[in-house]
């Protein structure tokens, strides 16, 4: 989904129509328009307040889900599932985890560095 379709289906969600979206973030509906039909890509401030009177967050309106950013960058689909699953873990064990990775990410560049 792209940052057009992502403002139109939250906008409308939200129960805005184009106007009422505009005129909260002080741009002309056309604007939105342009925003939703034609691609055009806010600045960040504006982008800023689109995301908060739509409730979301701006990396949403711009990259969609974390989810969709994932399996859109990470190409190992076992790795992503365990991140997941591990999201899933109390604070404790994510924190567990976490130092372990560091460790053995640490382990391989002194082990590069080494060669």
């Amino acid at each position: 989904m792209s940052f057009s379709e992502r403002l139109k289906k939250s906008r409308i969600e939200k129960g805005l129509s184009k106007s009422e979206l505009a005129k909260e973030i002080s741009v002309h509906y056309s604007q939105i328009g342009r925003y939703e039909n034609k691609g055009s890509i806010p600045s960040a401030d504006v982008l800023q307040k689109i995301a908060n009177v739509l409730g979301i967050s701006s990396d949403y309106l711009l990259n969609g889900t974390t989810d969709d950013l994932a399996e859109s960058t990470l190409a190992d689909k076992e790795l992503l599932n365990q991140f997941k699953a591990i999201e899933q873990f109390s604070d404790e064990d994510k924190n567990v985890v976490k130092v372990f990775l560091d460790a053995f990410i640490t382990k391989r560049r002194i082990q590069k560095l080494a060669q």
